[in-house]
């Protein structure tokens, strides 16, 4: 036998004892215990809430339900498509795709993870699908169709990602499918769907066990030729998903989430040639957040999934999302948008030895740097209060105008602006800090506390925005003058504070 041979026996002999140690008795018990354990816990909520879907749908409702649905399985293959969605551990990525191992066998251990990932994410568009449809009459058959229906769709989906790995034509059929999902969105939002919805919710069993059948076969088929196709995936496209997975995972192990964001920019650019610019005849402060502005004009395509973004608080109202969450979702999402725009405080904060070698002052510096955030945030703001005040005439809100609501959301930029520059300026998470014990559990104060610098800004200076979105006043003039105020005080004081330390 050959030194290679040898080589070759030991690396799969050793493959094969991986995690495969005998169960012990004490395993099995601790296994069956726990889930019975979670079954005792989940079961009840769970009944009741399956329990609730039973009866007849409201049509507007239904069709806002959808537009999330579709969202959110657009969404879960958006993620697959840019996670890889096959890979390995990077130690094992580096030598063992290199080794003449069969890479289908070697890559078993990712397809099982892959496969329970679908399945938990099918169970829930499955509950989500019969939310939306209800369930007119036989709940359980209705219930187990649209689980199969859900599972079915995560698992085509997931296959046609790792299809995607194997060549690029199987890349186009999985855009076309998120494009499809997009403009099915679309549709179900403007209400064109309604029809459908309603015809699917009462459709007979009958109808509802073929459609059923046809999706879990075209999904077992997917998943077949994604499974034979394992062995062809190259080797350059799983290095890379695994180098990318590598990130991820040092970045949830030190619990500092924003590593992801400096490793996502700096991939971003590296891979692009860019031309250089005469440097604008600007003041030396808004020369340098002129930066911002350049970086914000070559990524056409961001704004455009921002500017269709604003219309989600609106689909949320439409889906009957409660005054709390349309609330959370119009700060939250502004607070996003204004983040965007904040890699130059980010750069300013992570090497501050440069910024001093610039010669501008910090207090000047943030002020111009504030000006996008401001607007972006404000804009969108606006966007979405506008659209909301729209989709759901017959709140207090359309009484008040859509004007004075555009208004307020945009009052509230200055605010966004400051939480956004703080949450650039945060350091990582210090995992020193101590840790509360309470009677749900340790809470670490140190992820906490990271967790919440920005948002407890934003939170404090678009404070009269939110009392008015909670409470839904019939005049808003009082809500403009204090929205306006607070946000230029704490704009200016975020300014003035955080210019002063060195």
């Amino acid at each position: 036998m050959s030194g290679s041979e040898a080589s070759v026996r030991a690396v799969r002999a050793y493959l094969r004892s991986r995690g495969r140690a005998p169960a012990t008795l004490i395993d099995r018990y601790a296994a069956v215990f726990g889930l019975a354990m979670i079954a005792a816990v989940l079961g009840p909520p769970l009944s009741g809430l399956l329990t609730g879907l039973a009866g007849p749908i409201d049509p507007v409702r239904a069709g806002a339900g959808a537009a999330l649905l579709a969202l959110a399985v657009a969404g879960f293959l958006a993620a697959a498509r840019s996670a890889g969605p096959v890979l390995l551990p990077a130690a094992d990525a580096s030598w063992l795709l290199l080794s003449p191992l069969n890479r289908r066998h070697l890559l078993g251990r990712t397809a099982r993870a892959l496969g329970v990932i679908t399945l938990v994410a099918g169970v829930l568009l499955g509950v989500g699908l019969l939310a939306v449809l209800g369930a007119p009459d036989q709940l359980g058959w209705r219930l187990v169709g649209a689980l199969v229906l859900g599972v079915s769709a995560t698992a085509g989906g997931m296959a046609l990602a790792v299809l995607g790995q194997v060549s690029q034509s199987w890349q186009i059929w999985l855009t076309g499918a998120v494009a499809a999902l997009l403009v099915l969105a679309v549709v179900a939002v403007s209400g064109q769907l309604r029809m459908v919805v309603a015809i699917a919710a009462s459709a007979p069993l009958t109808a509802l066990a073929a459609a059923v059948s046809g999706a879990a076969v075209l999904s077992a088929l997917l998943v077949r030729r994604a499974w034979t196709a394992l062995d062809r995936i190259p080797t350059r496209t799983l290095a890379n998903a695994s180098t990318r997975a590598g990130h991820v995972a040092r970045a949830t192990v030190s619990l500092d989430p924003g590593a992801l964001t400096w490793i996502a920019e700096d991939n971003r650019w590296r891979a692009r040639r860019l031309g250089s610019r005469r440097w604008p005849s600007l003041p030396a402060p808004f020369a340098l957040a002129w930066h911002d502005w350049r970086r914000l004009a070559r990524t056409p395509g961001r704004l455009a999934a921002v500017a269709a973004t604003t219309a989600l608080p609106a689909v949320l109202a439409q889906a009957g999302g409660p005054p709390v969450a349309l609330g959370a979702a119009v700060l939250a999402g502004a607070l996003a948008v204004a983040s965007t725009s904040t890699s130059g405080a980010r750069r300013d904060a992570d090497n501050p030895a440069l910024a001093r070698l610039i010669g501008v002052g910090r207090r000047p510096t943030l002020a111009a740097r504030a000006v996008l955030p401001a607007l972006l945030g404000g804009v969108w703001a606006a966007t979405a209060l506008t659209a909301l005040t729209l989709a759901v005439p017959t709140t207090p809100q359309a009484a008040t105008g859509a004007g004075a609501w555009w208004a307020l959301g945009l009052l509230s930029g200055p605010a966004l602006a400051a939480a956004a520059l703080r949450m650039a300026r945060r350091a990582p998470v210090d995992h020193s800090m101590p840790v509360i014990d309470t009677p749900g559990g340790a809470i670490p104060t140190g992820p906490l506390l990271w967790a919440a610098t920005g948002p407890d800004l934003a939170l404090l200076g678009c404070l009269p925005t939110a009392t008015a979105l909670l409470t839904q006043p019939a005049v808003l003039t009082p809500f403009l003058i204090a929205q306006a105020v607070m946000g230029v005080v704490v704009l200016m004081g975020y300014v003035w504070r955080t210019g002063q330390v060195t």
